[in-house]
């Protein structure tokens, strides 16, 4: 038995082009094993296929296909099943969302806000929909509350800490003595959120927050992970009944209500290490939600940059405005200006999500547009009683608001939960179709498994029955197309896509790749569906962003080029985090981040300064494709915006029935012409639903050390030979497990699997 284990420990073997993968699979997705160490790769797999296998009572041809697939790192269940699945904790039914990477909630009730700090605690990426149809529904404010915070953390003996929150009400006076769990943090949030407008009282309240049951920060986390971190927790009561006494009299505003979504968040994040998976939609004539991180940085007469403390918390989700009409040329390019300069003020574009949600009604292009002309006129509700008069009052409200997203736009429902799997296409052969087939259907089998679920929240089970959503998506997209077809595709991006012969027929095969897929994966759940009397999802497919699973194989991410051929990737610990420490004895190269600077504000160096609090690994890292002959000639950091934005209307079209998670790179001379194209695609119903822009860092740079930094060739081999001449063993494993004492500090991946949770926050350079 010890030599077997032994075996698996040291069989595992990330790929050549994956140098990342062992730091970012024992940070990410390696739990404690009964023994105190942390599980090997083959320890995930028997994990977590077992899990599947019990939940989806799989066939035997179904876990052999499913089983080869993980293991060989070709398709992967989703980030958050890696953790968590075949625990005992995700078997209990309270617990089943932490399953599941994305979410969408409409905000409508007090219940809402609690929902998602609920979701947000299992690590699930939290999309709000803060329109008025909903926020509307909130009852006006009516109570002062008055906040006192009592009791020292961790004071009461663990023995005799209550697991759930205590509310104790006399006159005008409030006790909540904050509850040892999950449910108990939730409870007392959502307990402050209702006493401002509990009718039982007429003016003030006095509400004494306890927190002496909340164990200390460090101690751990049992069942879910991790260690406890309730650092900010103190600060989240007075914090929020701020934001409702400054609506005493009136319904809150929806950045009010944004605001106290990102209250729990803040408190939420470990560490303020990894950043929360949020966001948050307004209708797109909000004036309040389009404006509301403008200025959030503000610099005083010395140009010193400080951040709005009332606004803080709006750092911890992206904001994105909501037309239900389709915008007008000007809105689309200053849309996209403004996303240049800020990152925020994206457009989606609802009626293309609605139509796709409904696209069992719409099986026609033709059906389609007459449907998106009577969405933009108001009518939709009227054209789908008129076309399917069988549709109760519950199923067609319930299609009409399927425009939610999930924190990277991947996934379109209402009140919807989804789970994710992913085919790493730059492990497989272009020329085997059978391994296509098996790794997609390997992608549909591992998300089909989890629609047996049943979930205790009416409003996310009745969705589940109206509209059963999965979604496997791919990673490595790119590489694999340069594998296919060889430099002269890389030379067809240079020259940005265009239609020419050649263009038109590497489109053709393109998109020959991708319909097979697609059709594989419906053809896979469908039947999965059928056989286990589950109502079958009316779309399947889509692209996630693919941050920190590509890292696994050294894929580039989703459908994305890579940054270039060859890379610095830095990726964030804790100083002296037991894996950041593995890597040093490794041969990788660490620095402090980016947050870490002396008292003129200049950046630390020296990684073991006692000022320093997080570190930054360095990895050199080169594409699977880099040495292929003629690559190099080729600078994929030049690829134009237009040739991206072409790129992702293809997987759209031919691939993704949900929507494709696009971060857009352009620079300042292509605004104007992307802002058109949106405009373009919106009109012409091109399938264009949302998209995120990002301005090219060597064009609008702002951050040092940034989680990419390209290198040409001769400074790749030089830094890849100072990591083997610093290396001191090539079991890294067994490296970590020396310095590896004590519980981990993050519980998990976050529900975003984004790159864009990789970067610095929008901060200004002085």
């Amino acid at each position: 038995m010890v030599q077997e284990l032994e075996r698996k420990r040291q069989s595992t073997q990330f790929p050549e082009t994956a140098p990342a993968a062992n730091p970012v699979f024992f940070r990410t997705y390696s739990r404690r094993t009964k023994a105190g160490l942390r599980e090997t790769w083959d320890e995930v797999c028997d994990r977590t296929l077992q899990g599947i296998i019990d939940l989806g009572k799989l066939r035997p041809e179904e876990i052999a296909i499913l089983e080869n697939m993980q293991r060989n790192l070709k398709a992967l269940p989703s980030g958050r099943w890696l953790w968590v699945g075949g625990t005992d904790w995700i078997a209990k039914p309270k617990n089943f969302s932490g399953a599941y990477n994305c979410t969408s909630t409409n905000l409508e009730d007090w219940n809402a806000f609690g929902l998602m700090m609920d979701l947000a605690m299992m690590g699930c990426g939290t999309g709000a929909i803060i329109e008025p149809q909903y926020i509307n529904q909130l009852p006006a404010i009516r109570n002062y509350l008055n906040v006192t915070v009592s009791g020292e953390i961790g004071s009461t003996s663990p023995e005799l800490r209550h697991e759930y929150t205590q509310t104790n009400i006399e006159g005008h006076k409030v006790t909540i003595r904050v509850g040892d769990s999950r449910e108990g943090w939730v409870e007392s949030y959502q307990s402050l959120l209702e006493l401002s407008t509990d009718e039982r009282f007429s003016t003030e309240v006095k509400i004494v927050v306890d927190l002496s049951d909340v164990r200390q920060a460090g101690e751990t986390l049992n069942g879910f992970g991790g260690v406890a971190n309730p650092v900010k927790l103190p600060g989240l009561y007075q914090s929020c009944a701020s934001i409702l006494n400054k609506a005493v009299g009136r319904q809150l505003n929806s950045v009010e209500c944004c605001l106290l979504i990102d209250q729990a968040a803040v408190t939420i994040v470990a560490g303020n290490i990894r950043r929360s998976a949020g966001i948050r939609q307004f209708i797109s004539d909000d004036q309040l939600g389009a404006t509301a991180k403008d200025n959030l940085w503000q610099q005083d007469k010395n140009g010193n940059w400080r951040i709005d403390p009332e606004r803080d918390a709006l750092r911890m989700a992206n904001h994105t405005r909501v037309f239900h009409r389709k915008p007008t040329l000007e809105e689309c390019v200053d849309a996209v200006r403004k996303q240049y300069y800020s990152g925020e003020g994206a457009i989606q574009w609802a009626g293309e999500a609605v139509a796709r949600s409904n696209c069992d009604l719409l099986p026609t292009q033709a059906l389609k547009v007459d449907f998106l002309k009577s969405y933009e006129q108001g009518t939709a509700k009227q054209w789908l009683q008129a076309h399917y008069p069988y549709l109760d009052a519950k199923e067609l409200e319930h299609r009409l608001a399927r425009h939610g997203l999930n924190p990277c736009g991947e996934i379109i429902g209402s009140n919807f939960h989804c789970n994710l799997g992913e085919v790493h296409l730059n492990q497989i052969d272009p020329h085997n179709y059978q391994e296509q087939e098996e790794a997609f259907t390997a992608g549909a089998l591992s998300v089909a498994a989890l629609l047996n679920h049943k979930f205790l929240e009416p409003r996310y089970q009745e969705s589940r029955e109206l509209d059963p959503i999965v979604g496997v998506s791919f990673t490595g997209l790119f590489d694999f197309f340069v594998h296919a077809f060889g430099v002269d595709w890389l030379r067809w991006w240079e020259e940005g896509r265009p239609t020419t012969t050649q263009g038109l027929q590497f489109k053709h095969e393109e998109a020959k790749y991708l319909s097979f897929w697609k059709d594989t994966v419906h053809r896979v759940v469908w039947e999965y569906c059928d056989r286990h009397n589950l109502k079958r999802p009316n779309r399947c497919t889509t692209v996630q962003p693919s941050g920190t699973k590509a890292l696994l194989t050294g894929a580039s991410s989703g459908w994305h080029p890579p940054k270039a051929q060859r890379f610095i990737r830095r990726i964030t610990f804790g100083k002296n985090d037991p894996v950041a420490l593995a890597c040093i004895d490794y041969g990788y190269n660490v620095i402090p981040s980016q947050s870490d600077k002396d008292e003129q504000g200049n950046l630390l160096n020296d990684p073991f300064d006692a000022r320093v609090s997080e570190w930054l690994v360095e990895i050199p890292v080169a594409v699977s494709w880099a040495n292929l002959p003629g690559a190099d000639k080729i600078d994929v950091s030049q690829f134009s915006v237009l040739a991206q934005f072409d790129f992702v209307l293809q997987v759209q079209q031919h691939y993704v029935t949900h929507n494709t998670s696009a971060t857009l790179e352009l620079r300042s001379d292509e605004i104007e012409s992307l802002g058109q194209r949106i405009y373009e695609a919106i009109k012409n119903d091109q399938g264009y639903i949302s998209a995120a822009l990002l301005a090219r860092f060597d064009d609008l740079q702002s951050f040092p050390r940034l989680p990419f930094e390209p290198i040409d060739k001769t400074t790749y081999e030089l830094l890849t030979q100072d990591v083997k001449a610093r290396r001191k063993t090539d079991d890294f494993c067994a490296v970590l497990s020396r310095y590896d004492l004590g519980e981990l500090s993050e519980a998990g991946p976050s529900g975003c699997d984004s790159d864009k949770c990789m970067f610095p926050d929008q901060q200004p350079m002085s």
